[in-house]
């Protein structure tokens, strides 16, 4: 009887973990609302908004000739998961003063995804 529990405890455990993972396809998708403002990819170019390779690590108002707000430039965030889905909810609410007019993803489950997607790009734009 252990056992049996043991087993479906850990199949439960092993689905919840499945439904967990982010999904980088679903992720290309929801940048589709990012698109307008910013680029990725090999080739891409500054927007209205920055282009967005190697956004894992880099520091918030850091990418090349991007004219950003004193309040981007000093916000001292470096872009991480934790930062980024912070962030995404409500990109004004994070960074008062910003310059992106964008009212936020709220799904959880988008967020991560979309950070999947995002995350794959090296600086250079080359898929890691």
């Amino acid at each position: 009887m252990k056992t049996t529990l043991a087993i479906a405890a850990l199949a439960v455990a092993a689905m919840a973990q499945a439904a967990q993972a982010q999904d980088v396809a679903a992720g290309e998708q929801s940048f589709k609302k990012c698109f307008p403002c910013h680029s990725i990819g090999e080739g891409a170019k500054n927007k209205v908004g920055p282009e967005l390779n190697g956004l894992d690590g880099r520091h918030s108002g850091s990418a090349a000739g991007y004219s950003y707000s004193d309040a981007n430039k000093n916000s001292g965030i470096v872009w991480s998961e934790a930062a980024f889905k912070d962030y995404i909810k409500d990109p004004r609410a994070k960074i008062p003063g910003t310059k992106m007019i964008f009212p936020g993803i709220k799904n959880e489950t988008e967020v991560g995804n979309l950070w999947a997607y995002l995350k794959q790009f090296g600086p250079d734009g080359k898929k890691k």
